[in-house]
């Protein structure tokens, strides 16, 4: 099989598994006609999806593509093979699927890391009452009113596209269009429309805060998810699937992105975007709240463990997310819920995986040589496992 049939059989595999998991394809830019087609199909059962995937690999194994498109096309269909089984009713262990659909390894988090970060906290929020009711008065602070969320996310949206278009190419036909929605369920979500376009749509049934807001926003659009999608050249990018090492990296490169394009000292720069909104914390705290909060992502990871690894008691990790994460009863039980689900589990567990794999592929050389790194990242996403042999290869050196 030849490189573009081989291309437009992958795409074709990828939307029949959105035909069974609803989901699964997050994103599909290609050809309409072939999209159609697949529509068109009785539906497919994963265990013939499986075989698909399984077929496919082995023409990929043999086929005349460059390294690194080739080992991303292995590393999705290991992970679609994966989803098929499950759907299939196949049993896999939380960590084995974490490895084969996302090529990471997790492990849980150390408990004096998540320590330090609440003696840093304790350290510099104001005085009155427990570390948690400090910790809430200060996020009470810094709360965006939702009367003022349009035009704040406007400023600094259009703030983030002219940092980027400096930094990184970027289409001359482009842009973000933005709808606000009272949906409690997302806080920021993009769908890339195609040609260059995307719509991102922002709750305001979620609190959105002034240490979170640039963080979310260059996640979703620039240089995140947005501008991912409008430099991707490589058809096999056109679609973009959950539950895969495609979606490990993207994620860890929108999570990044406020870091490589701001760097330190966003806080201030935010602040300044905004015109100095009065009464708010001043933008070295936001920075802080916003370390802090870097840190305890790893609890979220480890209840994730717990609860479908480790087989923990619900009651312990419902505790383990009250004392770390800072949370009362309710608020943990809330989230206890949510991880309960292997899914939501799963992107709990793999979330900081791909924070912490780009932040040491990308962030190691100083800012010119992160940005340079980024942007090749976006023209040519490469698998987690590459990333990963590839730091192993510099610090070796």
């Amino acid at each position: 099989m030849v490189g573009e049939a081989l291309i437009a059989e992958y795409l074709r595999i990828g939307l029949r598994f959105g035909r069974v998991s609803p989901g699964l394809v997050q994103s599909y830019t290609g050809d309409p006609r072939l999209r159609d087609q697949v529509n068109r199909e009785p539906p497919p059962a994963p265990e013939e999806l499986a075989s698909q995937a399984r077929r496919l690999r082995r023409a990929v194994r043999h086929a005349e593509l460059d390294n690194d498109r080739g080992e991303f096309l292995l590393g999705q269909l290991t992970a679609l093979d994966c989803v098929a089984r499950r759907l299939a009713g196949s049993p896999m262990p939380f960590a084995e699927r974490l490895r084969r659909c996302f090529q990471v390894e997790v492990e849980r988090g150390h408990p004096e890391v998540y320590a330090a970060a609440h003696a840093e906290l304790a350290h510099w929020l104001p005085n009155g009452g427990t570390l948690a009711e400090r910790m809430a008065e200060f996020r009470r602070w810094e709360l965006v009113p939702v009367e003022s969320l349009p035009g704040r996310v406007h400023a600094l949206s259009e703030a983030l596209r002219r940092r980027t278009r400096e930094t990184f190419r970027l289409p001359s036909h482009e842009g973000v269009t933005y709808r606000f929605d009272d949906d409690p369920s997302f806080g920021g979500l993009q769908h890339f429309l195609g040609v260059g376009r995307s719509r991102v749509t922002i709750s305001t049934a979620t609190p959105h805060r002034l240490s979170e807001l640039p963080r979310l926003l260059a996640h979703e659009t620039y240089p995140g998810h947005h501008t991912q999608h409008c430099r991707s050249t490589l058809p096999e990018h056109d679609i973009a699937l959950a539950e895969t090492p495609q979606c490990v990296v993207s994620e860890g490169m929108a999570e990044r992105a406020l870091d490589v394009l701001v760097g330190p000292g966003w806080g201030e720069w935010t602040l300044g975007v905004l015109g100095g909104p009065p009464s708010v914390p001043e933008g070295a705290e936001l920075e802080l709240m916003d370390a802090a909060r870097r840190v305890l992502t790893g609890v979220r990871r480890d209840a994730a463990l717990m609860l479908h690894e480790h087989g923990t008691d619900p009651r312990q990790v419902r505790q383990y997310l009250r004392r770390w994460l800072l949370l009362d009863d309710s608020r943990a039980g809330v989230l206890l819920d949510l991880l309960s689900d292997p899914s939501a589990a799963a992107h709990a567990a793999v979330h900081p995986a791909g924070y912490e794999l780009l932040g040491g592929w990308v962030g190691c050389r100083g800012a010119v040589e992160s940005s340079r790194r980024y942007g090749l990242l976006l023209d040519r996403p490469l698998p987690p496992r590459t990333l990963r042999s590839e730091l192993s290869g510099r610090i070796a050196a």
